[in-house]
Protein backbone atom coordinates (compact mmCIF):
# COMPACT_ATOMS: atom_id res chain seq x y z
CA UNK A 1 0.00 0.00 0.00
CA UNK A 2 1.68 3.56 -0.80
CA UNK A 3 1.93 5.88 2.02
CA UNK A 4 -0.99 8.79 1.82
CA UNK A 5 0.62 12.21 0.38
CA UNK A 6 1.72 14.28 2.93
CA UNK A 7 -0.61 17.27 2.86
CA UNK A 8 1.52 20.44 2.57
CA UNK A 9 1.74 23.86 4.15
CA UNK A 10 -0.12 25.71 1.30
CA UNK A 11 -3.15 22.89 1.59
CA UNK A 12 -3.37 23.28 5.24
CA UNK A 13 -3.27 26.76 5.15
CA UNK A 14 -6.12 27.20 2.33
CA UNK A 15 -8.08 24.23 4.34
CA UNK A 16 -8.02 27.00 7.52
CA UNK A 17 -9.15 29.89 5.63
CA UNK A 18 -11.97 27.99 4.22
CA UNK A 19 -13.00 26.23 7.75
CA UNK A 20 -12.35 30.29 9.00
CA UNK A 21 -14.65 31.51 6.57
CA UNK A 22 -17.52 29.01 7.15
CA UNK A 23 -17.10 30.00 10.92
CA UNK A 24 -17.83 33.70 9.82
CA UNK A 25 -20.54 33.25 7.65
CA UNK A 26 -22.02 31.09 10.94
CA UNK A 27 -21.55 34.16 12.76
CA UNK A 28 -23.69 36.46 10.31
CA UNK A 29 -26.12 34.14 10.00
CA UNK A 30 -27.08 33.64 13.72
CA UNK A 31 -26.95 37.52 13.63
CA UNK A 32 -29.76 37.70 11.16
CA UNK A 33 -31.36 35.76 12.77
CA UNK A 34 -30.94 37.53 16.47
CA UNK A 35 -31.59 40.90 14.96
CA UNK A 36 -34.81 39.10 12.65
CA UNK A 37 -33.77 40.02 9.26
CA UNK A 38 -35.82 38.50 6.66
CA UNK A 39 -34.05 40.14 3.70
CA UNK A 40 -30.27 41.12 2.91
CA UNK A 41 -31.10 44.73 2.41
CA UNK A 42 -32.73 45.08 5.97
CA UNK A 43 -29.02 44.47 7.69
CA UNK A 44 -28.12 47.87 9.08
CA UNK A 45 -25.49 46.92 12.16
CA UNK A 46 -23.36 43.89 12.12
CA UNK A 47 -21.21 42.77 15.26
CA UNK A 48 -18.72 40.01 14.60
CA UNK A 49 -16.03 41.47 17.16
CA UNK A 50 -13.96 39.47 19.43
CA UNK A 51 -15.24 35.88 17.94
CA UNK A 52 -11.26 34.80 16.67
CA UNK A 53 -11.82 35.50 13.27
CA UNK A 54 -9.02 35.14 10.80
CA UNK A 55 -11.18 35.61 7.30
CA UNK A 56 -14.73 37.62 6.75
CA UNK A 57 -16.64 36.68 3.85
CA UNK A 58 -17.69 39.07 1.18
CA UNK A 59 -20.34 41.01 2.64
CA UNK A 60 -21.09 43.10 -0.29
CA UNK A 61 -24.82 41.61 -0.54
CA UNK A 62 -25.33 43.62 2.64
CA UNK A 63 -25.53 46.97 0.36
CA UNK A 64 -27.27 48.92 2.94
CA UNK A 65 -25.04 48.04 6.08
CA UNK A 66 -24.15 51.26 7.85
CA UNK A 67 -22.27 49.70 11.27
CA UNK A 68 -20.03 47.24 11.42
CA UNK A 69 -17.96 45.57 14.10
CA UNK A 70 -14.78 43.30 13.26
CA UNK A 71 -12.70 44.38 15.91
CA UNK A 72 -10.55 42.39 18.43
CA UNK A 73 -10.08 39.51 15.63
CA UNK A 74 -6.98 38.58 13.61
CA UNK A 75 -7.98 40.28 10.89
CA UNK A 76 -5.20 40.71 8.07
CA UNK A 77 -7.20 41.66 5.00
CA UNK A 78 -9.99 44.05 4.35
CA UNK A 79 -11.18 42.49 0.96
CA UNK A 80 -14.76 41.73 1.97
CA UNK A 81 -15.41 45.62 2.60
CA UNK A 82 -15.52 46.78 -1.33
CA UNK A 83 -18.83 47.24 -2.12
CA UNK A 84 -20.38 48.43 1.41
CA UNK A 85 -20.61 51.75 -0.09
CA UNK A 86 -23.11 52.70 2.73
CA UNK A 87 -21.24 52.41 6.27
CA UNK A 88 -20.89 54.91 8.37
CA UNK A 89 -19.26 53.41 11.20
CA UNK A 90 -16.08 51.19 11.03
CA UNK A 91 -14.39 49.35 13.88
CA UNK A 92 -11.23 47.40 12.79
CA UNK A 93 -9.39 47.70 15.81
CA UNK A 94 -7.14 45.12 17.05
CA UNK A 95 -6.60 43.08 14.51
CA UNK A 96 -3.57 42.16 12.48
CA UNK A 97 -3.95 44.60 9.41
CA UNK A 98 -1.00 45.85 7.53
CA UNK A 99 -2.35 47.22 4.50
CA UNK A 100 -5.60 49.33 3.62
CA UNK A 101 -4.47 50.02 -0.10
CA UNK A 102 -7.58 50.22 -2.66
CA UNK A 103 -9.97 49.08 0.36
CA UNK A 104 -11.74 52.28 2.07
CA UNK A 105 -11.33 54.99 -0.28
CA UNK A 106 -14.95 54.58 -1.85
CA UNK A 107 -16.14 54.73 1.65
CA UNK A 108 -17.77 58.03 1.06
CA UNK A 109 -20.17 58.22 3.93
CA UNK A 110 -17.90 56.39 6.52
CA UNK A 111 -18.17 59.22 9.43
CA UNK A 112 -16.03 56.79 12.15
CA UNK A 113 -13.52 55.16 11.41
CA UNK A 114 -11.30 52.96 14.31
CA UNK A 115 -7.47 51.31 13.42
CA UNK A 116 -6.27 51.63 16.46
CA UNK A 117 -4.23 48.27 18.12
CA UNK A 118 -3.01 47.17 14.18
CA UNK A 119 0.32 47.06 11.97
CA UNK A 120 0.05 50.19 9.97
CA UNK A 121 3.33 51.62 8.40
CA UNK A 122 3.91 55.04 6.60
CA UNK A 123 1.18 57.93 7.82
CA UNK A 124 1.38 58.78 4.10
CA UNK A 125 0.02 55.32 2.83
CA UNK A 126 -2.66 55.55 4.96
CA UNK A 127 -3.85 59.08 4.33
CA UNK A 128 -4.02 58.81 0.94
CA UNK A 129 -6.39 55.89 1.38
CA UNK A 130 -8.97 58.03 3.55
CA UNK A 131 -8.36 61.78 2.65
CA UNK A 132 -11.35 61.95 0.10
CA UNK A 133 -13.30 60.56 2.73
CA UNK A 134 -14.69 63.96 3.52
CA UNK A 135 -17.47 63.31 6.17
CA UNK A 136 -14.77 61.38 8.37
CA UNK A 137 -14.63 63.13 11.89
CA UNK A 138 -13.28 60.13 13.96
CA UNK A 139 -10.14 58.28 13.56
CA UNK A 140 -8.06 56.08 15.54
CA UNK A 141 -4.87 55.16 14.52
CA UNK A 142 -2.86 55.11 18.05
CA UNK A 143 -0.81 51.92 18.76
CA UNK A 144 -0.29 51.81 15.25
CA UNK A 145 4.10 51.96 14.15
CA UNK A 146 2.96 55.06 11.67
CA UNK A 147 2.24 57.21 14.83
CA UNK A 148 5.69 57.00 15.22
CA UNK A 149 6.44 59.16 12.02
CA UNK A 150 7.75 62.84 12.02
CA UNK A 151 4.90 65.44 12.48
CA UNK A 152 2.44 62.19 12.69
CA UNK A 153 -0.46 63.70 14.62
CA UNK A 154 -0.13 67.51 12.34
CA UNK A 155 0.46 65.56 8.82
CA UNK A 156 -2.95 64.08 9.41
CA UNK A 157 -4.72 66.93 11.09
CA UNK A 158 -3.73 68.80 7.57
CA UNK A 159 -4.48 66.36 5.30
CA UNK A 160 -7.68 65.52 6.74
CA UNK A 161 -9.56 68.72 7.93
CA UNK A 162 -13.07 66.85 8.34
CA UNK A 163 -11.30 64.68 11.29
CA UNK A 164 -12.93 66.45 14.64
CA UNK A 165 -11.56 63.90 17.21
CA UNK A 166 -8.32 61.96 16.82
CA UNK A 167 -6.84 59.67 18.76
CA UNK A 168 -9.38 60.40 21.26
CA UNK A 169 -8.19 63.50 21.59
CA UNK A 170 -9.76 66.98 20.19
CA UNK A 171 -8.54 68.40 17.30
CA UNK A 172 -7.89 72.17 18.30
CA UNK A 173 -7.86 75.29 16.28
CA UNK A 174 -4.17 75.84 17.20
CA UNK A 175 -3.22 72.44 15.90
CA UNK A 176 -4.80 73.40 12.70
CA UNK A 177 -2.74 76.59 12.12
CA UNK A 178 0.16 74.78 13.17
CA UNK A 179 -0.50 72.14 10.45
CA UNK A 180 -1.06 74.64 7.64
CA UNK A 181 1.94 76.31 8.70
CA UNK A 182 3.96 73.64 8.67
CA UNK A 183 2.23 71.86 5.12
CA UNK A 184 1.38 74.28 3.30
CA UNK A 185 4.54 76.84 3.31
CA UNK A 186 4.10 77.00 -0.51
CA UNK A 187 0.74 78.70 -0.55
CA UNK A 188 1.68 80.74 2.68
CA UNK A 189 4.72 82.39 1.07
CA UNK A 190 2.64 83.17 -2.26
CA UNK A 191 -0.05 84.98 -0.27
CA UNK A 192 2.60 87.08 0.71
CA UNK A 193 4.43 87.75 -2.44
CA UNK A 194 1.28 88.66 -4.37
CA UNK A 195 1.25 91.95 -2.67
CA UNK A 196 4.97 93.14 -3.35
CA UNK A 197 5.53 96.89 -3.68
CA UNK A 198 2.48 96.92 -2.32
CA UNK A 199 1.71 98.55 1.21
CA UNK A 200 -0.09 95.81 2.53
CA UNK A 201 2.61 92.91 1.46
CA UNK A 202 2.41 90.42 4.96
CA UNK A 203 -0.34 88.30 5.61
CA UNK A 204 -1.69 87.04 9.03
CA UNK A 205 -1.75 83.33 9.54
CA UNK A 206 -5.34 83.82 10.27
CA UNK A 207 -5.85 85.10 7.05
CA UNK A 208 -4.76 82.02 4.95
CA UNK A 209 -5.85 79.53 7.36
CA UNK A 210 -9.04 77.80 5.21
CA UNK A 211 -12.06 79.47 6.69
CA UNK A 212 -13.90 76.31 7.62
CA UNK A 213 -16.08 76.30 11.49
CA UNK A 214 -15.29 72.60 13.08
CA UNK A 215 -18.11 71.80 15.90
CA UNK A 216 -17.46 69.66 18.53
CA UNK A 217 -17.28 66.30 18.02
CA UNK A 218 -20.38 63.81 18.14
CA UNK A 219 -19.45 60.95 21.37
CA UNK A 220 -21.75 58.19 20.39
CA UNK A 221 -22.74 55.84 23.25
CA UNK A 222 -21.19 52.42 23.76
CA UNK A 223 -17.84 53.87 21.18
CA UNK A 224 -15.20 51.06 21.21
CA UNK A 225 -11.60 53.13 22.02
Amino acid sequence: MEPEPRVTSRCRATSSKHRMAKVAAEVIQNQLKLLKIKTQNDLVELYLAKEGLTEIPDLSRYKYLKYLWVNHNKIRKLDFLRHNYHLKELYLNSNLISDITGILKHLAALQILMLQNNWLYGVETVIAEIKKLTGLHTLNLFNNPLTQDHDYRLYVVYHLPSVQLLDRQVVTQKERDTAFCNYNQDQFRSRQSLAFGQKTTYFSLAQVTPKRSYQAPVFIAGLIL
